[in-house]
């Protein structure tokens, strides 16, 4: 088994999860919803209609530049924590999912949510990775697979709980 995780890099370790993905998460934070708010508010205090103007309307939501930023949030956490942990692509681009996923059912908890889901989607993905011949199917599928359950039975508790922590 030791020879199997070291083979797939699947490392457990407070380091590795506790320090590495949470470091990897904030820059993936960073680089989406807080560039986010700083163009929007960019555009808004200096008059920048390019920075504050409709570029896309999506099911009925109007979103400018730094919306659209923000909005990816939960898919650049979630590749981010999986560069971190040394996904393989196919894994790490299954994660865009998985991201959006538990960021959207985590609430107020999204992030958390976002980190404690895509570490375990990640580790499975990795280990099945490029265990078939069919690994372009099978990866994907397994990753997103598990991200969604993860994302359906973790995320809505994750961030019930933030919002009680929040309402204290």
């Amino acid at each position: 088994m030791k020879e199997f995780l070291k083979r797939k890099k699947i490392e457990i370790s407070l380091k590795r999860y506790g320090i590495d993905a949470l470091s990897a998460m904030a820059q993936g934070l960073f680089c989406s919803l807080l560039i986010g708010t700083i163009l929007n508010t960019i555009g808004q205090r200096l008059g920048i209609s390019a920075l504050t103007k409709v570029v896309a309307t999506i099911g009925g939501v109007d979103y400018t530049v730094g919306a659209m930023a923000s909005a990816m949030s939960g898919p650049a956490m979630a590749t981010a924590i999986a560069y971190a942990l040394e996904a393989p692509p196919l894994v790490l681009f299954s994660l865009i999912t998985v991201g959006f996923a538990s960021n959207a059912l985590g609430g107020a908890g999204g992030p958390l949510a976002v980190l404690f889901v895509d570490i375990l989607s990640t580790e499975i993905g990795k280990a099945v990775s490029k265990e078939t011949k069919v690994d372009i199917l099978v990866t994907p599928l397994v990753t997103i697979g598990s991200g969604m359950l993860f994302s359906a039975l973790l995320a809505p508790l994750i961030g019930k709980a933030a919002a009680e922590v929040g309402s204290l």
